[in-house]
């Protein structure tokens, strides 16, 4: 994992709301992690990356002047520039224009999409910075079925027990992890996933992350 000693990080953080920007400057910093700048807008999360190169960006989607899609596009322009850069993205929304191309940036390595709503516990959360700072990849899997509703017909193929196993892949779990939280076999999740892969016209693949990256070729079309 980049960063100082014991997995320490170096962070930027961009979120336009003062009260949720010093929530989650506290919350890094009390898991260890060093928070270099803490912004409120895109064209202040570029220069703070460009002036300290932090390890991880965490960043809110819409942000000033326009609060559409500016956090996230600045995120994409950073990763274009920089696809070692880890970018963890924080919504209320799933921007479709930008989140399958940010997701796809870097080849998918360190980069993350959670829905705020849906952060139930502050230590996943900081599990999933590390991971995402490490090269992992996570990502809502309300995220991955919004994006993949956009191909309505392969979607559909889908049972609603694949729809399930599809979204704890998208999280980046091990067969074993899908298994303990579906309450069925080792078997039973690799049989799912054969099914998903083929279902979707995508190469069957052992590694979790490579699975992953399966998902994002198939949304890149």
């Amino acid at each position: 994992m980049p960063g100082g000693v014991g997995g320490q990080l170096r962070v930027v953080v961009a979120e336009d709301s003062v009260l949720l920007r010093a929530g989650l400057v506290g919350l890094l910093e009390r898991f260890g992690h060093t928070v270099l700048a803490a912004v409120g807008d895109a064209g202040a999360l570029v220069a703070a990356v460009d002036e300290h190169g932090p390890d991880i960006v965490v960043t809110d989607v819409r942000m000033p002047p326009g609060f559409t899609d500016e956090g996230l596009r600045a995120a994409v322009a950073l990763r274009a520039r920089r696809p070692d850069l880890a970018v963890l993205v924080l919504s209320q929304y799933v921007e479709q224009t930008y989140a399958t191309e940010l997701l796809d940036s870097g080849r998918g390595v360190g980069v993350g999409y959670l829905l705020k709503d849906r952060i139930g516990d502050v230590t996943d959360f900081a599990d999933a910075v590390g991971r995402v700072a490490a090269g992992g990849t996570v990502v809502d899997p309300e995220v991955v079925l919004q994006l993949l509703s956009l191909r309505r017909d392969p979607l559909r193929r889908l049972t609603a027990r694949e729809r399930e196993v599809l979204a704890l892949i998208a999280e980046g779990r091990s067969n074993a992890a899908v298994a303990r939280a579906l309450v069925v076999s080792d078997a039973a999740v690799a049989k799912h996933i054969n099914n998903i892969l083929t279902k979707l016209d995508l190469p069957q693949a052992e590694d979790d992350h490579r699975r992953v990256l399966a998902v994002l070729a198939y949304l890149r079309g």
